[in-house]
């Protein structure tokens, strides 16, 4: 378990970080024990509440720096499409919030749910199942509401 957070993650993609990115991960030893984590993980779970339709500012910066050439993807010579690096992630859960109501979201085109299992399931296994476990309208849900959201995602995980 990881809580960027707690280890103060720097989610800055700055012009080093930019300057790298092509690069070998070992380049950047600073970030090495994230990328280790996603090389060998067999099911990823993302929790966060859903900001502006999308991740947090933190999470997409985790994104941005750790998924990259040599972990996530690689690009080889004269190639024009990128070949994935996560063969070993098998699954791709997503636990969040939503201040709106699920239509709102599905008018506004569901940008969090695109990014996980559009774009970081695309550099995982051929394989590659998902699951979007969400609370809608969380700012007018109860004490109830919440509880059996708790329970949902209990159960939805442990299978």
């Amino acid at each position: 378990m990881t809580d960027l957070y707690a280890e103060q993650f720097d989610p800055v993609f700055n012009a080093s970080d930019r300057a790298l990115h092509l690069a070998s991960p070992d380049t950047k030893p600073h970030l090495g024990h994230h990328a280790d984590d996603l090389r060998w993980c067999e099911s990823l779970v993302l929790v966060y509440p859903t900001w502006w339709s999308g991740q947090p500012a933190m999470l997409k910066g985790w994104i941005d720096r750790i998924w990259v050439n040599g972990v996530a993807w690689s690009l080889p010579e004269g190639a024009n499409r990128l070949r994935p690096g996560l063969s070993n992630v098998g699954r791709i859960s997503v636990v969040t919030t939503h201040g709106s109501s699920k239509f709102v979201n599905a008018l506004e085109g569901e940008t969090g749910k695109r990014v996980a299992f559009r774009s970081l399931r695309l550099l995982c296994s051929r394989l590659t199942r998902t699951r979007w476990i969400a609370l809608y309208s969380i700012d007018a849900c109860s004490e109830n509401d919440r509880a059996q959201f708790l329970a949902k995602v209990t159960a939805r995980l442990a299978r």
